[in-house]
């Protein structure tokens, strides 16, 4: 096994954050590791490829002619096609739950090439989100190695009828990459304002003695009136709370942006003077934020993995999510986009300090930094040398 290559099929930015501790692996152990990016993300992705020192053999420059999924997967299609007849991989790895990690496994199985899973067996059950629920049920049909994070994402794939023998619990990388940014961004020498927006560092800056809030959404299912309504909740935060900053690094659609500033807009000149619309952060600012704030009011799934890294609390404005061991420990609450939900949960966080430490999770359920490691034992030293761990457990439908 030790002539193979493999090759990571990534285009997004959680994707690439995720990859970077399996990349550096592989390399480390001496394994020919290659990498297309898929192009979906290319306004940061430049920083993040150059951040982990993982440049993309093949970078895909995709020409959309339309925002449509239909118009990606076949531009996806075409792209990443010829880019597996160049490079002669053996392993194709996907991460995720993306158009590209789907097309990176159905391009796998058309080549009869091995399909390795990264993050896989998530379930919410039902159609949300979407696409990425479908996305990665279909990957459960193809892959040939599933890594699941969990023992509850384990489960759901046993339960789906996917042989034992071929699914790993190994952690998550996202907290692999967490952490190891956390250590670099922690060493003497860096500075901060050397990767945030310049707006955001004098905006910390001139609120140092404030407790900082970070907001984030993106999901489709919340574009349009959810969204607005939680900048209403955000709002009214501002409002009754002046000793609390509001970081909301804003979706780049421009339909989003201008939901959340119509309803910042309407806040009094005090309020609204607390309140950071930046761009989307860097990974390194991203990561400094999250370790400086109180807690997170989130739609993204890695976010909520990355706060579980850092013991901050979560607010997950979506009806369910996939990542549902964090709710089970106690570190996060679903309180959907109700405006008077969220309000509640949040103002239990800044009010109740019994509260707040009841859901700082000591450890995180999605891995312990290892996760890395595990895969590429798996990979590279073959099934025999490594038992899954869920060769013995029972089919019981997990509700």
């Amino acid at each position: 096994m030790q002539n193979k290559i493999y090759l990571a099929c990534v285009g997004t930015r959680p994707e690439i954050i995720k990859i970077a501790p399996i990349y550096h692996e592989m390399k480390a152990r001496g394994h020919q590791m290659l990498l297309v990016h898929t192009g979906q993300h290319e306004a940061v992705t430049d920083a993040l490829y150059a951040f982990f020192d993982m440049p993309p053999d093949i970078t895909i420059h995709l020409k959309r002619l339309s925002p449509s999924l239909t118009d990606l997967t076949c531009a996806l299609l075409q792209s990443v096609d010829t880019a597996i007849d160049k490079l002669h991989a053996d392993v194709i790895l996907v991460q995720g739950d993306t158009t590209s990690a789907f097309v990176g496994g159905l391009l796998a199985y058309y080549h009869r090439k091995q399909l390795a899973h990264i993050e896989a067996g998530l379930r919410t059950h039902e159609s949300e989100p979407f696409p990425e629920e479908k996305n990665r049920e279909m990957l459960g049909r193809l892959a040939d190695w599933h890594f699941p994070p969990t023992e509850q994402s384990a489960l759901n794939l046993v339960n789906e009828g996917i042989r034992p023998d071929r699914i790993f619990e190994v952690g998550n990388t996202v907290i692999d990459a967490a952490l190891w940014t956390h250590q670099k961004i922690s060493s003497t020498g860096f500075d901060f304002s050397s990767v945030a927006p310049a707006a955001l560092v004098s905006f910390l800056k001139e609120f140092d003695r404030h407790r900082v809030i970070l907001v984030t959404a993106h999901r489709r299912e919340n574009w349009g009136q959810p969204i607005r309504d939680i900048a209403q909740a955000v709002a009214q935060l501002l409002e009754q709370h002046e000793d609390i900053l509001v970081v909301w690094p804003v979706h780049p659609n421009p339909a989003v942006r201008m939901d959340v500033e119509a309803v910042m807009r309407q806040l009094p000149a005090n309020a609204q003077s607390r309140i950071c619309l930046t761009e989307p952060l860097g990974y390194q600012a991203l990561i400094a934020t999250l370790v400086r704030c109180e807690f997170v009011i989130t739609d993204s799934g890695g976010i909520q993995e990355e706060a579980s890294a850092f013991a901050k609390p979560v607010l997950i404005t979506r009806k369910s999510t996939e990542r549902q061991e964090l709710v089970d420990s106690g570190g996060a609450l679903l309180v959907g986009t109700d405006i008077a939900t969220i309000l509640k949960s949040a103002e239990s966080l800044l009010s109740d300090p019994q509260f707040y430490r009841s859901m700082q999770v000591a450890d995180s359920p999605f891995g312990d930094g290892c996760s890395a490691r595990r895969i590429v034992d798996v990979l590279t030293l073959g099934q025999g040398n490594l038992m899954s761990k869920l060769a013995e457990l029972p089919t019981t439908v997990v509700q």
